[in-house]
């Protein structure tokens, strides 16, 4: 497995839609795993191929509360097959928007269908977190970001906040996340 350096807004690729897998084989699973520990790594619960730079429909979970064992969802081909009409608001941030967080109001429960890591079919109900990251994550698929999803103002002031910290040289177009064993 191996270290993915994960996009920085504003980029192009961030906005672009993803591309349908045709089956989960070892390439795609080699890219899921990679995905997971760049995930970890960063530290981040939910991360899409379009922000290591891989524009196709492959996105990994993991919302499971700390302390608790890892429960990492890997994720093809995923689609809302359902939602409530019930929403709820959370505070979301992202890997590709570091150091920023707004208040986003989503359906508060889900379905969702994918092709897992064996290129199986399944289906996932979430609710609370996980509803929120499955969202989040497939609309990075659609070129989507979550400042898209508030007003217009406060999305260009961080858009132009990123855009201003990698002029002076703050922070990078892409980085890499240090492995759990450079934190320590």
């Amino acid at each position: 497995m191996a270290l993915l350096p994960i996009v920085v807004a504003p980029d192009p690729r961030l906005k672009a839609r993803a591309v349908p897998v045709e089956k989960v084989d070892r390439d795609i699973v080699r890219l899921m795993d990679d995905m997971l520990e760049t995930m970890y790594a960063a530290p981040g619960v939910g991360l899409a191929a379009p922000q290591v730079g891989v524009l196709k429909r492959v996105i990994v979970i993991d919302a499971a509360d700390r302390g608790k064992p890892p429960a990492p969802l890997r994720m093809a081909n995923p689609e809302i097959i359902w939602a409530s009409e019930e929403t709820a608001p959370y505070e979301e941030g992202c890997l590709s928007l570091p150091d920023h967080y707004e208040l986003v109001d989503r359906p508060a429960r889900v379905r969702v269908r994918y092709l897992d890591h064996q290129n199986e079919v399944r289906e996932l109900e979430a609710d609370g977190l996980l509803a929120v990251v499955v969202q989040h994550e497939i609309d990075h698929l659609e070129g989507t970001l979550f400042v898209d999803h508030i007003s217009s103002l406060k999305r260009n002031m961080i858009l132009r906040k990123l855009t201003k910290s990698k002029k002076n040289g703050t922070l990078e177009a892409e980085y890499v996340p240090a492995t759990r064993k450079d934190k320590d």
